[in-house]
């Protein structure tokens, strides 16, 4: 039997709360650097985490209000927005390493390779389809933890919902050359690395590791050059 991409556990309660859960995900990875604003994050020779987030956020909603007649018509067009804006700022291969764990260290480098962008393209879909619908969520900052040479942090924030408590997110990012990355985001304390590696473990156990990447091609509608 065919264990299906993302959902692990039966009933339809639980398929809502997940897809709700990965919709918050995806909006906070792409709103985690808004969280990183706090001065501590800037060291000597690093550009500003604030001017990078205020740059990015501003260049894709002005992007997404300027091309909703198109991407109405062509939602490839929103993707491809996301994917050239707000995806540098994560570590998907980091991330992928993570969500595979022992699985990633016995992979070949084509199947690391292979992973990695379905994982990308994967995450880049479901994001898709809620950005439009959370654009415009407040964020509340929480004050950041962290020493002034910190290289790994932990940011929290709360995100407001409409008639409901606040959505609890903390994002994982680590300093690299390029500049903060994201690697992990967590939601009301369930995070998105360790809850992809229990439902990807299911499938390559039945399928193996080509078997998990087909699964991701099918469910992104492309195909997998393996």
């Amino acid at each position: 039997m065919t264990t299906p991409v993302a959902d692990t556990a039966p009933g339809a309660g639980h398929v809502v709360r997940h897809r709700r859960r990965i919709s918050w995900w995806l909006i906070a990875g792409f709103l985690s650097a808004v969280c990183a604003l706090q001065p501590q994050f800037v060291k000597a020779g690093d550009s500003s985490p604030l001017q990078l987030v205020k740059d990015t956020t501003s260049r894709l909603q002005a992007a997404v209000r300027e091309q909703k007649p198109d991407i109405d018509r062509d939602e490839s067009r929103l993707y491809t927005l996301i994917a050239d804006i707000a995806l540098p700022h994560f570590d998907f291969k980091r991330m992928s390493m993570w969500t595979l764990g022992h699985y990633w260290r016995s992979a070949t480098p084509q199947q690391r390779e292979r992973f990695v962008a379905q994982f990308r393209q994967l995450l880049l879909r479901t994001y898709g389809h809620t950005l439009l619908e959370y654009s415009d969520t407040k964020i509340r900052y929480l004050p950041l933890l962290a020493a002034p040479d910190a290289q790994r942090v932990t940011v929290r924030c709360e995100a407001e919902q409409a008639g409901g408590n606040p959505i609890q997110i903390a994002y994982a990012m680590y300093l690299t050359a390029d500049g903060w990355k994201v690697y992990d985001v967590q939601v009301e304390g369930v995070s998105l690395v360790t809850n992809y590696r229990s439902s990807f473990a299911a499938i390559i156990q039945r399928q193996g590791m080509d078997g998990l990447i087909r699964q991701l091609a099918e469910k992104n509608g492309e195909p997998d050059h393996g």
